[in-house]
């Protein structure tokens, strides 16, 4: 029994000798990795020369990232990307912090050697029939594009005017060529495209879809159809194409309808759209493209010296009330709101005078409503910040301009449309927001309204300014997939110059 006892004892104190031993093994294993994480984890691994924007460099300060927080993080959506933090550890010294402005957008630091950087751009000179062609400019002397210097073409007016993107940009584009025109200067036209950060495709895809998307009795085929299938032979067979798969290429496509055609064939690039309410998540995402806003139709509200007290009315809508898709909540709040004595709820549209009447109406209301209609955006959100009129927005799956640097709760109310359609719960939260809080968004709008003013010249801080460092702030991850695209270039992988078949999104129209 003794011989027995002793084994059993040897037995119990060699196991716990080999529990000790793989546990001391496996904390100096544990102990080693992290040491070395931290050692490679240093700032000096990230040439910020790459950097294209200054803008960027925001987002990179010694290991801080001064627009993310942990608790904004939100898991992956539908077209909504997840948001990944990159802890990057600095290498010691005093730090000198970042200047900030009252929006929450960090500036440039004055000691950065990439301040004066600017976004480059290499913009394809299609023939005019893609662009200036679709305003009946007619081109002269061999080129392709109009004499700035000389006569500005003319985008046409009303509803046409909201989706203009494309024209805002290329124009800007075409004055950085030009001395003398005084501009803002947060991009650059270069005529070499291995200098370019990104490769611009100058097609008129909004205003092409409303004039030329119906099939006339003589035609097969539309105007717009044509001219979509000519870009994507075109675009797709140039060598800028080819060497990156399309990544690094801006394609414009404003109207939730126009590049119905080509989104499909050209869907590794990088969209600027107004929402992603008609495409699928692996055709455009937050993570990939770029949401720009309308262009407001109604006045501007200039030197507006209104206050709570001067507006009469207090919630504001005035639109189409019966629509498709996510636009379900018009008609359940006209008939909750239409009754109430201080509120605007009516059906309206462009006619006869409904934009001089809906700019009245904006600038002598409080609140002005945005609720989603066929597609989560609408154009009512930037008349309403024109008007300094607070939006109160009921879009559970809207998008928003600049997002990533602009925080919109400081001058927008936000309602989820199951409590909007609630018995009562939207007017008696309207009617909770007093004088002190309503001022206070209202000079918010004043003090953001130029980030959403389309103007040529472009000036610094405008629409066409915010759409550009927009589109540096995405450069990084562009040259990251590029850069991952061209691993096997060299074996001439079947990736090269070949398009994917995706299954179109069941809300195309």
């Amino acid at each position: 029994m003794a011989e027995k006892h002793s084994s059993s004892s040897l037995g119990v104190v060699s196991r716990k000798s080999m529990f000790c031993l793989f546990s001391f093994v496996s904390a100096l294993f544990i102990l080693s990795w992290f040491f070395m994480l931290r050692s490679t984890v240093s700032a000096g691994f990230i040439d910020l020369s790459l950097l294209p924007h200054p803008k960027l460099n925001s987002v990179i300060d010694n290991g801080n990232s001064a627009s993310w927080n942990r608790n904004d993080v939100e898991p992956s959506i539908g077209n909504r990307a997840r948001a990944i933090p990159v802890d990057i550890e600095g290498d010691g010294g005093e730090e000198k912090p970042q200047e900030k402005d009252d929006l929450g957008d960090v500036k440039c630091n004055s000691f950065d050697n990439n301040c004066n950087q600017v976004l480059k751009v290499f913009m394809y000179d299609l023939p005019s029939e893609f662009h200036f062609g679709l305003l009946d400019w007619k081109p002269q002397g061999g080129s392709v594009w109009p004499d700035l210097r000389a006569k500005v073409p003319a985008y046409p007016g009303g509803l046409n005017l909201q989706h203009s993107i494309e024209y805002w940009l290329t124009m800007d584009l075409l004055a950085s060529e030009i001395p003398g025109i005084p501009r803002a200067g947060s991009a650059v036209r270069v005529q070499n495209s291995s200098e370019a950060d990104v490769i611009f495709v100058p097609f008129f895809s909004s205003i092409s879809y409303n004039r030329y998307s119906k099939v006339n009795p003589h035609q097969k085929k539309s105007k717009n159809k044509s001219l979509e299938e000519k870009l994507v032979k075109f675009v797709t067979s140039q060598k800028e194409w080819k060497r990156s798969g399309g990544r690094d290429h801006i394609i414009l496509a404003h109207h939730p309808n126009s590049m119905l055609y080509a989104r499909m064939k050209l869907w590794t690039a990088m969209f600027i759209l107004a929402d992603f309410g008609r495409y699928s998540p692996n055709i455009a995402n937050v993570g990939k493209d770029v949401i720009a806003p309308y262009k407001h139709v109604i006045k501007s509200y200039a030197n507006d010296s209104s206050n709570f007290d001067s507006r009469p009315t207090l919630l504001y809508f005035q639109g189409a009330i019966y629509r498709k898709d996510g636009g379900f909540a018009r008609q359940e709040l006209f008939y909750a709101l239409k009754d109430e004595k201080d509120v605007h709820f009516q059906f309206g549209s462009v006619q006869k005078d409904g934009v001089s009447k809906a700019s009245q109406g904006m600038h002598s209301s409080k609140f002005c409503l945005n609720i989603a209609g066929d597609t989560p955006s609408s154009n009512r959100l930037f008349d309403a910040i024109a008007s300094h009129c607070v939006p109160v927005i009921i879009s559970d799956d809207i998008e928003l301009p600049y997002e990533d640097v602009l925080d919109y709760s400081q001058f927008c109310i936000f309602v989820r449309t199951s409590d909007a359609v609630r018995e009562k719960f939207l007017i008696n939260l309207v009617r909770s927001i007093k004088k002190d809080e309503w001022t206070r968004m209202w000079q918010r709008l004043k003090e953001v309204e130029n980030f959403f003013e389309f103007q040529y010249p472009s000036k610094e801080g405008d629409a066409v300014q915010m759409i550009w460092q927009a589109v540096a702030r995405k450069v990084p991850a562009i040259r990251l997939k590029v850069n991952k695209f061209r691993r096997f270039s060299r074996f001439g992988t079947h990736e090269d110059g070949v398009l994917r078949k995706i299954p179109s999104p069941s809300n195309f129209w």
